[in-house]
């Protein structure tokens, strides 16, 4: 109690900070995935009050997810109604609970992390490119524009397009973008700016913007604004448990869950390097507390939670000691939901757009690709290719492909680094020796190096093969040389083997 009471002015001022950071995104997360922008707020306050006060991070902050955002869009589409894809966040849920249980909180250590990048960065473009239509105030959907091209042409489509867009949301995205590109040197130079965050700073810039120009009504946010309890709650979705049925719902749970945690799970690890007293986060802890946000989440209409950086680097920025300040961010946003709609309801969709297309540009800027570029091929190649994977095809293919070309080059480093080989010629270079050295873990990957390597190996010669330094040699390495004992009578082959135990066969 003496501790709370001592942190408390440093945690009140770090979560109204991490408030107004989480505010804007809450809505724009819940913009791009589709879905009822309230549930964005739910969510939001799920991961401050539940995950923070189960949760033993002492910094981290919990809330809707940008890494989960197009699987969301992705899954509603599929599943036909929000409703119906609430099951898949309950059932996420649990899993996390039983991946706790089961000590899973190390999952992210397997995990390259050249495809663990790639897949921020895809996600990173999705997200700009899905939120390029509301900064343009866009109109219409992009498939029936497309369809319109194939049927009347390339310049009567572009005219429909142009005519589409909406001159007072570009205006505000522009001013937006401008703030957003100029308010961290602002803040560099004044700290009146660094008291206010940038996103924040966007939102009341759009706020008096949207009362002076002419939008649409679903150009900006739409909340419902609540006369009374029954109307506030009747924002609150409940899922349909009939999915229950639909076999589809248990692999979507299972997709939400591994990338929910994975992105926990770094999240978790970045927090902790951040934290000056450098405490330790336990993950398995972690993963149940996430998974208790995710079942409450699905069970009252939120979208899937993780701990999330944005937030978390805020939260520390600004001074937070302990764990209260994102419980107390959770209840700022219940406070917010309740006592000012109608302010929420005049956040221009376009101000929204560039805060998460910045999201998107830090996830995925050229700076990155050229730092994994320079890394060589065999991390930028896993990389790119679950960037094109998740952009063409959705986010589990893209980490399956990026997954598949880490394997490949596992393989391939396996079959080249097998073993080592010497060759010595005496002065007439009749008399050859060969030394084959054994790596220390030799298993079944490795056949085809050494079956190509004694393959190889010229009539008449001494060989040596030296296991005295291996821990690991795998049956069928062993066979294989035991076979090639047999071989060498036949090609006059000198075989002299150690550290190998060949009696076992």
């Amino acid at each position: 109690m003496q501790n709370f009471i001592q942190n408390l002015r440093y945690d009140l001022s770090a979560s109204i900070v991490v408030f107004f950071v989480a505010l804007p995104l809450c809505l724009g997360i819940a913009l791009v995935s589709g879905v009822p922008l309230f549930s964005g707020i739910i969510s939001g306050i799920i991961g401050g009050v539940v995950v923070g006060a189960v949760s033993r991070s002492p910094l981290g902050v919990s809330g809707p997810a940008t890494g989960l955002a197009v699987i969301v869009f992705g899954y509603v589409a599929t599943l036909g109604s929000f409703e119906n894809f609430l099951v898949a966040v309950f059932l996420a849920g649990i899993i996390q609970i039983i991946m706790g249980m089961m000590r899973l909180g190390t999952i992210a250590y397997y995990f390259p992390s050249s495809v663990i990048k790639g897949m921020l960065a895809g996600i990173g473009v999705i997200i700009i490119i899905k939120q390029i239509p509301h900064a343009l105030g866009y109109n219409t959907g992009m498939a029936r524009d497309f369809e319109e091209f194939l049927d009347e042409g390339a310049l009567i489509t572009l005219q429909k397009t142009v005519n589409n867009f909406t001159p007072a949301a570009i205006i505000i995205s522009i001013i937006s973008m401008s703030l957003l590109l100029s308010w961290e040197s602002l803040a560099k130079k004044y700290k009146t700016f660094s008291v206010i965050p940038g996103p924040l700073a966007v939102v009341i810039v759009g706020i008096f913007a949207s009362n002076f120009m002419e939008l649409a009504g679903h150009q900006i946010v739409q909340i419902l604004v609540a006369e009374n309890f029954s109307e506030f709650f009747s924002q609150f979705y409940l899922p349909n448990f009939d999915q229950l049925k639909n076999p589809q719902i248990y692999a979507m749970a299972m997709v939400i869950a591994i990338i929910a945690s994975l992105e926990t799970l770094l999240c978790v690890e970045a927090t902790d390097k951040l934290d000056s007293l450098k405490r330790i986060t336990p993950t398995n802890r972690e993963l149940k507390a996430q998974g208790l946000g995710n079942i409450i989440s699905g069970l009252i209409g939120g979208l899937p939670i993780t701990q999330v950086i944005v937030r978390s680097s805020a939260n520390i920025t600004f001074g937070a000691r302990s764990k209260s300040s994102a419980i107390l961010h959770g209840f700022l946003l219940l406070i917010s939901a309740i006592a000012i709609p109608n302010l929420l309801n005049m956040i221009p969709l376009s101000s929204l757009a560039c805060i998460l297309i910045m999201v998107g540009y830090k996830l995925a800027k050229p700076s990155l690709i050229n730092e994994m570029r320079k890394l060589g091929f065999e991390q930028f190649l896993p990389f790119f290719v679950t960037i094109a994977g998740i952009v063409i095809f959705d986010l589990l293919k893209g980490v399956m492909f990026g997954m598949a070309i880490s394997v490949l080059f596992i393989l391939y480093n396996n079959f080249r680094n097998a073993l080592s080989r010497e060759h010595i010629e005496d002065k007439e270079g009749k008399n050859h020796e060969h030394v084959i050295r054994l790596a220390e873990e030799v298993s079944f990957l490795n056949k085809g190096a050494i079956l190509q390597t004694l393959a190889d190996i010229p009539e008449n010669s001494m060989v040596i093969i030296d296991g005295s330094k291996s821990k690991f040699i795998d049956y069928d390495v062993v066979e294989i040389i035991q076979n090639f004992r047999v071989q060498a009578k036949s090609k006059n082959i000198s075989l002299t083997v150690k550290g190998v135990n060949l009696k076992k066969i």
